[in-house]
C-alpha cells in the first residue's frame, strides 16, 4: 500500500505540471500576435492537455475507487496540487510566455529521456510518446528567444526582463521531494539535480546566440511540491473548475 501511494503522488505530480501549463497555454488562444502563432501555442497546449489526460488517468487508476482523470483535476483544491511553481505562472507578455516555455521545454526534453528508461512501463511508455512533442516544443521556444534576444533593442529588453523575472521560479525544477526520492531509488523517477548540468548547457548555449544575460542562481522560490503555491493557481483554477463545481457530475 505504502509503495502505490509513492506512484500515485509521484504520477499526480506529473499530471498537475502537465494539467497546469496547459490551461495557461491556452489562454492565448486568439490572442496570439499572428494566426500562425496562435495555432502553435493552441497546439502545443493540447499536447500538454494530452500529457495531463495520460498522467491523470493512470494516477486515477492507481488511486483506484472507481477514481477517473476529470476527478483529479476539478474536484481537487489549490492545496492539494502539487505542481511545480513555475507552471502556474501567468503567461504576462509574449515574450514573457515564450521564457517560461523554454525553460520548461529544456527541461521537459531532458527530463523525459530519462523517464523513458522508467521502471514502470506506464511511465516509460507515456514518456516515448511525449518526448516527439517535446522535440517540437523546444524547437519552437528557442527559436523565439534567438528571434527576440538577437532582434530589435525592444524585443531585446522585453525577453531579458522576462527571464529575469521567470528566473527565480526554475530552481525548483531540480529540487527533490523525500517522495520523488523514493521513486528514483527504485529506478522508477528521475534524478532531477542530474539534469542541471545538461539544463544549463541549452540555457547557456540559447543566451550567448541571443545576446542575453542569465540571471544568478538566488532567491529561488519552492513549494509547489507541497501544495504551497503563489496566489495566481488560485484565480486559475477557478476558472478551470466552475463548470464542474458548478454542475457536479453532469453528463453532456
Amino acid at each position: 500500500m505504502m509503495a502505490t501511494n509513492h506512484l500515485f503522488k509521484y504520477v499526480l505530480s506529473l499530471g498537475d505540471d502537465s494539467l497546469i501549463i496547459a490551461q495557461r497555454l491556452s489562454e492565448w488562444a486568439y490572442k496570439a500576435p499572428y494566426l500562425e502563432e496562435d495555432i502553435a501555442l493552441s497546439n502545443i497546449s493540447l499536447d500538454m492537455f494530452g500529457r495531463a489526460n495520460m498522467f491523470l488517468e493512470y494516477a486515477a487508476v492507481i488511486k483506484g475507487n472507481n477514481s477517473i482523470a476529470d476527478d483529479l483535476a476539478f474536484k481537487r483544491s489549490e492545496r492539494e496540487f502539487t505542481n511545480r511553481l513555475i507552471y502556474e505562472q501567468p503567461n504576462g507578455d509574449f515574450a514573457k510566455t515564450m521564457a517560461r516555455q523554454f525553460f520548461l521545454d529544456a527541461y521537459n526534453k531532458l527530463f523525459l529521456e530519462q523517464l523513458i528508461n522508467s521502471a514502470d512501463s506506464q511511465l516509460s511508455a507515456i514518456a516515448q510518446k511525449s518526448i516527439k512533442e517535446t522535440n517540437y516544443h523546444i524547437r519552437h521556444s528557442s527559436s523565439w528567444i534567438l528571434r527576440l534576444g538577437d532582434g530589435t533593442s525592444a524585443s531585446h529588453m522585453k525577453v531579458q526582463s522576462a527571464i529575469n523575472d521567470i528566473w527565480t521560479f526554475t530552481g525548483e525544477l531540480f529540487e527533490m521531494t523525500e517522495n520523488e526520492k523514493e521513486m528514483e531509488k527504485k529506478k522508477i523517477g528521475v534524478d532531477y539535480p542530474g539534469l542541471k548540468s545538461n539544463w544549463d548547457k541549452i540555457v547557456n548555449d540559447i543566451f550567448k546566440e541571443a545576446t542575453l544575460s542569465r540571471p544568478k542562481d538566488e532567491h529561488m522560490k519552492i513549494g509547489g511540491r507541497q501544495g504551497i503555491h503563489t496566489e495566481h493557481l488560485g484565480h486559475m483554477l477557478s476558472d478551470m473548475q466552475y463548470l464542474q463545481r458548478a454542475y457536479p457530475d453532469a453528463k453532456w
